[in-house]
């Protein structure tokens, strides 16, 4: 039977985390005077309250922890944690309905970027910390959950990056995947902090500086300002920005090999590779459909290019241009931009890069096969054949991917919202991408003139194109909840 107590007893955990949280933008509103930090007091006690409730009165029940377990903890735990973490932005001085407060945080954990707050300029610090923290904290939690959590669970093609030893016994496994976990926090913290000080050097104040890095290491987008990276207007931060969306979109297990002296993992990484020529591609093919129909000048035109494609592809979100009005061919671009992600292991969202290798792979020895039908042709990625179950998963997934967004699509439409908007505001969720297209919500838009309904159905989609679509929907099928 599915061990409900152990569960709990982590919720708890979590909800503990969350409150202690909460007492950071408590520290930074008091010091500016801004009374949103009874708020913060407020909702922090809360989730203290509840998680600790939770946690001590479930904990050391034993029992084991299987993979049905997992499922229901992962989904749980998303669901659970953006709905006390909106406590404090539903009764803040930004008078916003809980709706909008939980779209706001489930926008932030799942590192979607899509937000439904205007007058960011004006706004508290401690608001602007709140989100930023989160989406910081959802960076972390998805790394983790793509390393530790997705490869045993086998979810759409993630037992490739299964760890070694995660075949072993749980007693040989569990430390070393501790400790693994406490070398990717350490790398995501260093990060940062390198992060934070480049910004602050480059012209943004302390506490901006530490707003956007916490938004970008997440590959996430919240910004401070409502004008999002265009306010600055600054090259130079633009670029260093580009460099950390990037370096959040890799693995975080090559970082790792890295400082364990093994650089050769990190240029043999085939996902890398093509991760990171999609990427020049794309920029490419932006500046000179620039250049050309926009009659902007290279130097200009590689800045805006370089800027908004790292961001849409890593499912950053930021923006510094309305690319909506580069024309057709752009948006175009764009929208399907948002559907590449980046590579598993990162905190990048979106279909992710190794599952269109294997896509491809796949197809090309079909076709080999149908041209010389007596060959045998094996699909292989890194150099390795794959099993025939990781194939499947992966072709299922993609599968459902386009199937949920379509669905998702005419969901949205069905609320009101134009095809433009529907579509743009199906993908920017499922994908985990943040900004979107159309006359209601641009690159910097907000969405709140969108009806109640299209948010809640939005945060379904953050949720399932987060959790990989399989491990939301396996607890809709009744064979789950057999014994």
């Amino acid at each position: 039977m599915i061990n409900i107590r152990i569960i709990l007893s982590i919720i708890g955990l979590l909800l503990v985390i969350l409150g202690l949280a909460m007492l950071i933008p408590v520290i930074v509103d008091l010091a500016v005077g801004n009374r949103d930090w009874q708020v913060f007091f407020a909702s922090a006690t809360v989730a203290l309250f509840v998680g600790g409730g939770l946690f001590l009165s479930n904990r050391g029940t034993g029992g084991d922890f299987g993979i049905r377990q997992a499922f229901i903890l992962t989904t749980v735990a998303w669901i659970a944690i953006p709905a006390f973490a909106a406590l404090p932005l539903t009764f803040s001085e930004l008078n916003i309905s809980y709706t909008d407060a939980f779209f706001e945080a489930m926008s932030g954990l799942t590192t979607t970027g899509s937000t439904i707050l205007t007058g960011l300029d004006d706004a508290p610090p401690g608001i602007l910390l709140w989100r930023a923290l989160l989406q910081w904290l959802g960076g972390i939690g998805i790394i983790v959950m793509a390393i530790a959590i997705l490869p045993l669970l086998s979810v759409g093609g993630m037992q490739l990056f299964r760890m070694e030893a995660s075949d072993a016994s749980a007693e040989k496994a569990m430390p070393r995947l501790t400790e693994i976990v406490k070398m990717i926090a350490f790398i995501y913290l260093a990060l940062s902090v390198i992060c934070a000080i480049c910004l602050w050097a480059a012209g943004m104040t302390v506490f901006e500086a530490i707003a956007h890095t916490m938004t970008t290491i997440s590959t996430a987008g919240f910004s401070t300002s409502d004008g999002s990276i265009g306010y600055f207007n600054s090259p130079l931060i633009e670029s260093i920005l580009v460099v950390f969306m990037i370096m959040g979109a890799l693995p975080f297990l090559m970082y790792m090999h890295l400082m364990l002296g093994k650089p050769g993992s990190f240029l043999k990484d085939s996902q890398i590779r093509w991760f990171l020529s999609i990427l020049l591609i794309g920029i490419l093919a932006m500046v000179l459909w620039q250049m050309t129909e926009e009659n902007l000048g290279f130097w200009l035109a590689l800045r805006y290019a370089t800027f908004n494609v790292t961001s849409v592809i890593t499912g950053t979100g930021y923006a510094t241009t309305d690319y909506n009005a580069w024309g057709g061919f752009a948006v175009t671009a764009f929208f399907f931009f948002m559907f590449i992600g980046g590579c598993a292991g990162s905190t990048s969202c979106g279909i992710k890069v190794f599952r269109y290798q294997i896509l491809i792979e796949t197809v090309r020895c079909q076709l080999m096969q149908l041209i010389r039908p007596n060959g045998i042709y094996k699909p292989r990625y890194n150099g390795r054949p794959l099993a025939e179950d990781a194939i499947s998963a992966v072709m299922s997934y993609i599968f459902l991917f386009l199937l949920t967004f379509a669905v998702l699509t005419v969901c949205l439409s069905l609320t009101g919202l134009d095809f433009i908007t529907a579509i743009s505001s199906a993908g920017t969720s499922i994908a985990n991408v943040g900004p979107g297209l159309g006359e209601i919500v641009g690159p910097s838009g907000s969405f709140k003139p969108l009806p109640d309904s299209a948010k809640w159905l939005m945060a379904l989609g953050m949720l399932l194109g987060r959790l990989e679509l399989f491990t939301v929907l396996v607890l809709f099928s009744s064979r789950f909840w057999q014994r």
